[in-house]
């Protein structure tokens, strides 16, 4: 007699296994790369064999397979794959990937049936997918260079800490004058001020940032195409030893080393992703797009907790600004969970209470300044 603790691990187990499958599918249909569309059904045919494992465990228990709907998280992955491409996910679910790569250990059955093991692939292979290539030669390598710097989950970061950013420092701004007295039309035009002003500064340093990147790069590729020209041997000598040390033989490095760097269309390109990390069609992306974008993110957490006092004045919008911004903080700090594969309702709360708590001392000190100026 199979124990209730045991039938819903089977199912767990099994839930997970579909989960992983639906995620696969998703990335290998979203995939224009045929080679890596191939490695995600790969990846989707060892699941399935773990899903029908856990099945067969069910019924062998005399319990009923249950149907499967996909979680949260695996229909948010697979709808950002599909609009964004895979790429844009893929640190994210790398990162979710090693996580879960432990999830069998100790669990004998799973083990006697090389699950772990098999786990623990996929994880080296996300990971691998998410920052370099490793094992592929030729014409396939060249294929893959631009995931190794892939920065899908660090971009989906960033989106939720510059709306974070907006939300929080405008909230703490708006209750802070709000505790001085001020009135709701006043409150209403320092907000809309702290809102310009930090979103403006955002961009700003954003586009100084990525703009410094750009020039730089620009002029490591400028020396890099120098090197190339006049020492070509000791870029064939760099770029072995970089092959090598992803695990390719001596010579079979050194051969494609030799190739890549004899062909002068595709020769700087190689050096320039292999031995900088740059990829020259983007050199870091467009100073103008992460300005943009800087300064909306910023913007669409700001207005929070503004808009209320378009409608309301005094008590009633100081609540409804802080209801609103609670809100606010607690769909970011659900949304991270995402990347950190965390509960999104603890996250969530996580997020509101400390966001309400550093408005409650910023209200109290423009209480106090306000009380004492009067």
């Amino acid at each position: 007699m199979v124990s209730d603790t045991e039938v819903r691990r089977y199912r767990e187990n099994l839930q997970a296994e579909r989960e992983a499958i639906a995620l696969y599918e998703r990335l290998a249909a979203a995939e224009p790369n045929p080679d890596l569309a191939d490695i995600y059904r790969r990846l989707v045919a060892t699941e399935q064999k773990h899903a029908a494992f856990w099945e067969g465990k069910l019924r062998a228990a005399g319990r009923e397979v249950p149907g499967f709907k996909a979680g949260w998280r695996t229909r948010v992955f697979g709808w950002l794959a599909g609009r964004m491409g895979p790429a844009f996910v893929l640190p994210a679910i790398a990162s979710l990937e090693r996580t879960a790569a432990g999830g069998y250990n100790g669990q004998a059955d799973a083990e006697a049936a090389n699950m772990p093991a098999e786990e623990r692939s996929h994880a080296r292979i996300f990971g691998q997918l998410a920052r370099t290539t490793q094992g592929m030669q030729g014409s396939e390598l060249a294929r893959f260079e631009g995931r190794h710097r892939a920065t899908g989950g660090n971009a989906l970061r960033a989106a939720v800490l510059g709306a974070n950013d907006g939300l929080l420092s405008v909230f703490n701004l708006v209750m802070g004058v709000a505790g001085a007295g001020v009135p709701g039309r006043s409150i209403l035009i320092t907000g809309v001020a702290g809102m310009l002003a930090g979103a403006l500064s955002m961009a700003l340093g954003e586009w100084l940032s990525v703009q410094s990147s750009r020039e730089l790069y620009q002029h490591q590729l400028e020396i890099e195409e120098r090197e190339l020209e006049e020492v070509p041997e000791e870029e064939v000598e760099e770029l072995t030893l970089i092959y090598q040390a992803k695990g390719i033989e001596e010579a079979t490095a050194r051969q494609l080393a030799g190739r890549l760097v004899s062909d002068p269309a595709t020769a700087l390109d190689t050096l320039a992703r292999e031995e900088l990390a740059i990829d020259p069609a983007e050199l870091g992306g467009s100073a103008w797009e992460a300005a943009i974008t800087s300064f909306l993110l910023f913007a669409v957490g700001a207005i929070i907790p503004v808009l209320p006092y378009l409608f309301f004045t005094g008590v009633a919008g100081i609540l409804v600004s802080a209801v609103c911004s609670a809100a606010g903080l607690f769909a970011l700090g659900a949304f991270i969970t995402v990347m950190t594969g965390k509960h999104p309702l603890l996250s969530g709360l996580r997020q509101v209470l400390f966001g309400l708590a550093t408005a409650a001392i910023t209200f109290g000190i423009g209480r106090l300044i306000g009380v004492n100026l009067g």
